[in-house]
């Protein structure tokens, strides 16, 4: 029987013979591993990355991309790993697989210049965006004289009128918006996933929606430090995306209720806009929370310690939009409601400026790699590869 490193030469030399796109230091370190682990298949139940490998011989630059976004990071491999560090082979697929998958957002960014926001966005450059919006505000009412003024029964308008929140919020929602679809755009190119069926989005949305790869494909969850298991990770990202997704729809209902029908804000504690709003700002709250708790606890052998900065921003942004906006409606029939306006409007702004170049943007790469999955396993496997050759 060959040996696993024979194995591995092998696949070199094949990937080779096929003139495939050169990698750079970090793919070809994932394509090492990959090809170690397509050797032993001991991980290959454990979530999508490992199945989708075996349908591959070898691993150019699309594919690594690819299982690099597929990957959740969950971490079950490495501790079930035999051939994991101190091990001489030293395979580690959620740390190498971390590092490129930041590297696909950069290289995907649009404006391409923008790319190098993704390394540089840490903690301190996003406070410092939303910091220095917030205090822009901030001056821009003690000059006008409304800082602090008679209580206005929550009307914001009254502070900041709305066809210029309009006028300064929907082009950074807008240019986001376009960044973030164009960069995944490109990724899907690469990709090259083919036609989608119906059951295939299906299967990709029930799988977002439910964060399925992190309960490490065994439905106890993530592993710990300490080799625990631990569905703390999933929890957490799902009262985050949960909270963020109740605060957008609070949003586009109060939207409609404005132009559609003509009803202005404020609104009543018991409308539908604010009681979406306040259960997900408390989700919103508790989930970036947990989540940079856990970001401080987890191994460095766990994923890119160099992301730490990005990851700890974005998580930051999130946390005080939510303390911001839940401390905005606590306060809105107060004298202070201007100043806790201004400083909720510069934490939202500093959040959507940043969102393309960020953490954010890891979601949209993952689910267009989810889809893809979706698709290529409805498809017999590669002729010479498993059991369809």
């Amino acid at each position: 029987m060959q040996s696993l490193e024979a194995l591995a030469r092998e696949a070199t030399d094949l990937a080779a013979g096929r003139n495939l796109p050169a990698l750079n230091a970090d793919e070809a370190e994932v394509g090492r591993i990959l090809q170690i682990c397509n050797a032993c298949r001991y991980c290959e139940g454990f979530c999508a990355v490992f199945p989708a490998m075996t349908r591959r011989l070898a691993f150019d630059k699309a594919d690594v991309h690819y299982l690099a976004n597929l990957c959740h990071n969950c971490g079950a491999c490495l501790h079930a790993c035999q051939y994991a560090p101190p091990h001489e082979f030293a395979v580690n697929v959620p740390q190498a697989m971390a590092t490129v998958r930041a590297r696909t957002y950069s290289d995907f960014a649009w404006p391409a210049g923008f790319g190098n926001l993704y390394r540089n966005n840490g903690v301190t450059v996003a406070l410092s965006v939303a910091g220095g919006l917030a205090l822009f505000l901030v001056l821009a009412l003690i000059i006008q004289g409304t800082l602090f003024h008679a209580p206005l029964a929550g009307d914001f308008y009254a502070i900041f009128p709305h066809n210029l929140l309009v006028s300064m919020f929907a082009p950074v929602f807008l240019f986001a918006a376009l960044a973030l679809g164009i960069g995944v755009a490109r990724f899907w190119r690469e990709a090259a996933p083919g036609a989608a069926s119906g059951a295939a989005i299906a299967e990709t949305t029930h799988d977002v929606l439910r964060l399925t790869y992190l309960d490490g494909g065994h439905g106890q969850g993530c592993n710990n430090a300490d080799d625990a298991f631990t569905l703390a990770r999933r929890r957490y990202h799902h009262l985050t995306f949960y909270g963020f997704m109740l605060c957008f729809a609070a949003t586009s209902v109060a939207t409609l209720y404005h132009y559609v029908f003509g009803w202005e804000a404020p609104y009543a504690f018991t409308s539908l806009p604010v009681v979406l709003g306040t259960v997900g700002g408390i989700g919103l709250l508790i989930g970036p929370a947990g989540l940079f708790w856990l970001n401080l606890k987890r191994h460095p052998e766990h994923g890119d310690a160099a992301q730490k900065p990005m990851d700890r921003g974005f998580i930051a942004l999130l946390f005080f939009t939510s303390l911001t906006g839940l401390a905005l409606l606590a306060g809105r029939d107060t004298s202070a409601m201007g100043l806790l306006l201004a400083v909720h409007l510069g934490v939202v702004m500093g959040l959507f400026l940043t969102m393309p170049y960020g953490k954010f943007a890891h979601g949209f790469y993952r689910s267009a790699a989810l889809l893809k999955w979706a698709i290529e396993k409805r498809r017999p496997n590669p002729v010479g590869v498993g059991s369809d050759g």
